[in-house]
């Protein structure tokens, strides 16, 4: 009565759900991680050949798996939740259309394989349903600025200094994280520049590594910008007015570098070019 009451139990551990016995060569278990459609799946595999890699394609609702066995006759079962995949599959083994037996219930899909074929094969497993029973997560949109790594993001200096070790670089990150980024106020103005800043940028940054010309001219008309907020890191900034007030300071002198003084110099040019103009003319007509 023992002994009929342990091959009863050995029959229900190792019969599958809808199968027979599988081959005393059939022993590899495989759990395959499927992430898509903001969802989680595991597909179960049980067979005596090896899973090297596998995909899956939510558009053309299919499962790929690829294999690599040593044997010639190979064997397996898988198990394919029905959230995942289900409806009426089509099989294809290295690409020729393949006809393994398949059963169902309301929650899994029951696949026995069998197929001959040493080495490398793969099994391309097409549905006519995804994500049965449940709602795709759409992801939500990622801001640019997230993109960029914590104590990165100087393209267009590291651009023109050639890596970020530089220390015009150093110098614009330490103001950044050691200045700005320690009051609201600076963290606000970061943010809002952060969105100006990298719209342009990476694709500036891309043109002067292409360009030399390009490169130094950006360098050139940089320059002063860049040194005037050298002086940031040498002026105490412990609270919110004394931010405001640096960043006033800085935005001012960089308007008048790039537009008052171009402004004047332009006004004193013309002035001399009429200045030259009348005495051309006055020593033309004492001549005549």
């Amino acid at each position: 009565m023992k002994s009929l009451l342990f091959v009863l139990l050995l029959v229900l551990v190792f019969t599958p759900a809808f199968g027979q016995l599988l081959s005393d060569r059939t022993g590899l278990v495989n759990r395959l991680d499927v992430q898509t459609g903001g969802h989680s799946f595991e597909v179960e595999s049980v067979s005596n050949y090896e899973i090297t890699d596998h995909t899956f394609n939510k558009d053309e609702k299919r499962l790929t798996v690829f294999i690599n066995s040593g044997l010639e006759n190979n064997i397996g079962e898988m198990i394919i939740p029905i959230s995942l995949l289900s409806g009426n599959f089509t099989f294809y083994l290295n690409d020729q259309q393949y006809h393994p037996i398949v059963k169902s219930s309301d929650r899994i899909s029951f696949i026995t394989l069998n197929f001959t074929g040493k080495g490398d094969n793969k099994i391309d497993i097409i549905g006519t349903t995804v994500f049965s029973g449940l709602e795709e997560k759409i992801p939500e949109p990622i801001v640019e600025s997230e993109l960029i790594p914590e104590g990165g993001g100087c393209l267009i200096a590291t651009a023109i200094y050639g890596t970020e070790l530089a220390p015009q670089v150093q110098q614009l990150r330490e103001i950044r994280d050691d200045k700005l980024m320690q009051t609201s106020s600076g963290r606000s103005f970061m943010e809002s520049f952060n969105g100006f800043y990298y719209s342009f940028s990476p694709t500036i940054a891309d043109y002067q590594r292409e360009n030399p010309l390009f490169k130094e001219s950006v360098k050139i008309f940089l320059t002063p910008m860049l040194t005037s907020l050298l002086i940031l890191n040498h002026t105490p900034m412990d609270d919110e007015s004394e931010v405001v007030g640096m960043g006033i300071g800085v935005i001012l002198l960089n308007v008048g570098m790039y537009v008052v003084a171009p402004l004047i110099l332009v006004t004193q040019l013309k002035q001399l070019y009429s200045r030259i103009a009348l005495r051309t003319a006055g020593n033309s007509h004492d001549n005549c």
